[in-house]
């Protein structure tokens, strides 16, 4: 049976990027895209010429009737995922902490800690072991936002990925003897439209303070992702892994 890899908000970026490589590593992908259904089929399109199987599934992942649809989907289509990649989130804008709303809080929290908790529990129901799954692997995409505390920037998008972290360590202690792993990504400044959207010239402006003297690139955390969820780290969960160029 092939493995099974889902990644929400795989239309573009980083989404796009894992669900690819992914498909190189010998998965078949579920991509998951919230509202541009177009962006999602040509990554199907791309992954289907490289001969695995992929389906595009639109779903909205902070609602819970939409995830359950996205999974039993998956289900449909592809089979039981052993492999989740949290990844669909915003950043809730640019704001000082004066000028946050609870509106853009509860939107902000309900895409990037509902919906990962979710896709988690669905993807638990399928890959424990104590549920008669064969196991699987979690990577939770958050954000050097969530250790440096996007002040200034987005201090409430900072907040959601510091409780990503946490989920994911918690996640890890209580999976790990059910055959699935939980690990995260910590991304830094990448180069895709959550930065270039979020805050004109925001890459460039922060140039200076990324040791490795350049911004990112989608690709080069989708190989943390897919490393992480490869038998090659085998002995890693809970880990928090650090791709910001030494920001």
């Amino acid at each position: 049976m092939a493995k099974v890899l889902l990644v929400t908000g795989a239309s573009r970026g980083i989404g796009a990027a894992t669900a690819k490589l992914g498909a190189a590593r010998g998965f078949d992908v579920c991509v998951n895209y919230n509202s541009n259904g177009a962006l999602a089929e040509a990554v199907v399109k791309d992954i289907r010429a490289s001969g695995r199987a992929a389906v595009a599934v639109q779903a909205d992942t902070s609602q819970e009737q939409d995830v359950v649809r996205l999974f039993k989907a998956c289900d449909r289509e592809l089979g039981p995922v052993s492999a989740l990649v949290n990844n669909a989130g915003i950043t809730g804008g640019v704001a000082l902490i004066e000028e946050v709303n609870a509106h853009m809080l509860r939107e902000l929290m309900e895409i990037n800690i509902v919906g990962y908790f979710l896709c988690a529990k669905e993807a638990v129901k399928r890959m424990s072991t104590a549920r008669g799954g064969t196991g699987g692997a979690i990577v939770n995409v958050s954000s050097r936002a969530a250790d440096l505390g996007g002040a200034n920037e987005w201090i409430h998008y900072a907040a959601s990925r510091g409780a990503t972290d946490t989920m994911t360590r918690g996640m890890s202690i209580e999976l790990g003897k059910k055959g699935i792993r939980v690990n995260a990504v910590q991304p830094g400044i990448i180069d895709t439209d959550i930065h270039a959207t979020g805050l004109p010239a925001r890459m460039e402006k922060s140039l200076p303070n990324i040791p490795i003297g350049r911004v990112g690139q989608a690709q080069e955390v989708a190989e943390t992702i897919l490393w992480l969820l490869s038998d090659q780290a085998s002995y890693v969960t809970g880990a928090i892994v650090n791709v910001s160029g030494g920001r």
